[in-house]
C-alpha cells in the first residue's frame, strides 16, 4: 500500500475503502496513461465507460490485460450492468488482478448479481440508483458508494446539475446528502463527483473542502491538475490539527464532557478531533 493511501473506518461486513483522497480517471484504451496518472494520484479509475469511444471497448478491455499496473492502487469501472459491454467487461477483468470496480450508473442491488467475487462501488447516478443508495451501502461486498451529478440530472430529464453561482441545484445536492448517508449508515466510504469544470480551481477546493468536512473518504478527478487541489482541500490546516491534538491531550485526565479554550467538548468533539488527526497524516503523494 502506498504511502498516499489510507483506511477508512473498519466496515463491520466488508474490507475497509484504502485509497484516496485524490481519485484520478484515466480511459482505459490509453494504457500510455496508466503509469503517469498512478504517479500523479493516490489511485487510479481505469474507465470502460464513458471515457471510451463505442469503437475502442474492445481495445479497452484488452489494454487492462495487457498494461498491468499496480491492483492495489487501482479502481476498473465497468460499463452498466444493463449494457452490451458489461458481460465482455467481466471476461476481461477475470484476465487481470483487479478487484476493485466501479458500477457504472447502478440502479439497485439486481445489478450487482455477477459481481459477488468483487469489492464494488456502485455509482449511485440516476434517480433509481440514488434511491438504491441505502440497499446497495447493506451489500457485503460494497467497500463504498460515489454518486454522479450530471447523468443523474440525465435521468430525470433536466438540462444542468448546477445554478449560475456553479452551486449544485436543489435536487442534486439531496442525491450527493443521501449517498452519504447510507454510505455512513452501513460503515462504508463515500466518494464525491467530478467537477468538470477545469478551469474553475476555487470551485473545485471550495467543494472538496465541504466534501472532507462532511466525512467523504475520496473526491474523484477527471484531470491530474485537480489532484493536488483535493489533496490540499482534504488535508486539515495546521490550526486544526493542533486543535484536535491538544483537545485530545486534555481529555486524557478528564471524565465526560469539559471544558476547553472556552468551548464544551463531549463525544462526538473528540471524534472529529481523532478524524482531523488522522486525515493529517493522510494523502500527500506527488503531485
Amino acid at each position: 500500500m502506498s504511502a498516499a493511501s489510507f483506511r477508512y473506518g473498519e466496515s463491520p461486513h466488508g474490507p475497509a475503502f484504502r485509497l484516496g483522497p485524490a481519485l484520478l480517471f484515466c480511459p482505459a484504451d490509453r494504457p500510455d496513461r496508466y503509469e503517469k496518472a498512478l504517479a500523479r494520484a493516490d489511485a487510479v479509475i481505469l474507465d470502460l465507460e464513458d471515457a471510451v469511444a463505442e469503437d475502442r471497448k474492445s481495445e479497452a478491455r484488452a489494454a487492462l490485460a495487457d498494461h498491468p499496473v499496480d491492483p492495489d492502487r487501482v479502481i476498473v469501472r465497468l460499463n452498466p450492468a444493463a449494457s452490451a459491454h458489461h458481460a465482455a467487461d467481466l471476461e476481461a477483468l477475470a484476465a487481470t488482478g483487479y478487484r476493485l470496480v466501479m458500477l457504472a450508473k447502478c440502479q439497485g442491488t439486481a445489478d450487482l448479481v455477477d459481481l459477488e467475487d468483487l469489492e464494488v462501488i456502485p455509482l449511485c447516478e440516476t434517480a433509481r440508483g440514488v434511491l438504491a443508495a441505502a440497499e446497495l451501502a447493506a451489500l457485503p461486498n460494497v467497500t463504498a458508494l460515489m454518486w454522479g451529478a450530471e447523468d443523474l440530472v440525465a435521468s430525470m430529464g433536466g438540462t444542468s446539475s448546477r445554478d449560475a453561482d456553479g452551486r449544485y441545484r436543489a435536487p442534486v445536492g439531496v442525491a450527493r446528502s443521501r449517498v452519504l448517508l447510507a454510505a455512513a449508515a452501513h460503515g462504508v466510504a463515500a466518494i464525491d463527483a467530478v467537477h468538470l469544470d477545469l478551469d474553475d480551481e476555487v470551485g473545485l477546493r471550495a467543494e472538496a473542502e465541504d466534501a472532507a468536512a462532511l466525512g467523504f473518504v475520496a473526491t474523484a478527478c477527471v484531470h491530474p491538475a485537480q489532484v493536488p487541489v483535493v489533496r490540499t482541500a482534504y488535508r486539515p490546516d495546521d490550526d486544526r490539527v493542533e486543535w484536535a491534538r491538544a483537545v485530545l491531550a486534555a481529555a486524557q485526565g478528564s471524565a465526560g464532557v469539559f471544558a476547553f479554550r472556552g468551548a464544551m467538548v463531549d463525544g462526538p468533539l473528540l471524534r472529529q478531533a481523532e478524524t482531523i488527526v488522522r486525515l493529517s497524516g493522510a494523502g500527500g503523494g506527488p503531485s
